[in-house]
């Protein structure tokens, strides 16, 4: 049986471990959905609709994402809310090494997505998608997203965590097929 090694998005490589116990990994991993530590790091008006998220009205904490934390190597999950520049595509790979791993990345807003009204012909400036640098595990759509939008993405990335949705599915997207 050949042995198989994990790459990095650094480019490191790290074995696999001896012992498997999937009781104790679905338990972490039900931890870690219920604890999510977003990164503060937002780029533009996007970055208003995530600042909303974490007031009394939606309440980002009664889903267990409410320590907003201030340095990448405390965070679990980058939010990257915004324009996306040239200039500032060094820093969000760099901000991205250096979160501890496993880690979980949302774009949020169409600038994030796809360069949003910034996308035009002969344009210089933006990244026109931030998952042209980093690996991006949710997109939230909208310019800018509602709150109820980003809390959405939020139960995706739950739900890629742990493999369970843990909140009820809202009756408008029951109807969608998705």
């Amino acid at each position: 049986m050949a042995e198989e090694n994990i790459l990095t998005t650094g480019g490191h490589h790290i074995e696999e471990g001896l012992v498997h116990l999937q009781l104790a990994e679905d338990a972490m991993d039900i931890c870690r959905s219920m604890s999510l530590w977003p990164m503060t790091f937002g780029l533009a008006c996007c970055a208003i609709e995530m600042m909303a998220c974490g007031m009394a009205r939606f309440d980002m904490a009664r889903y267990g994402a409410e320590v907003f934390r201030p340095s990448a190597r405390q965070a679990d999950l980058m939010i990257v809310a915004g324009t996306v520049t040239k200039k500032m595509a060094p820093a969000v790979v760099r901000l991205y090494e250096q979160m501890p791993a496993p880690k979980w990345v949302m774009a949020l807003g169409n600038c994030a997505i796809s360069g949003g009204p910034f996308k035009f012909k002969d344009q210089y400036g933006i990244i026109e998608g931030v998952d042209k640098l980093i690996p991006v595990d949710v997109f939230v759509p909208g310019c800018p997203p509602r709150p109820e939008a980003l809390l959405e993405g939020l139960f995706e990335i739950q739900q890629k965590v742990s493999g369970k949705r843990w909140w009820p599915v809202p009756e408008a997207l029951q109807k969608e097929k998705f």
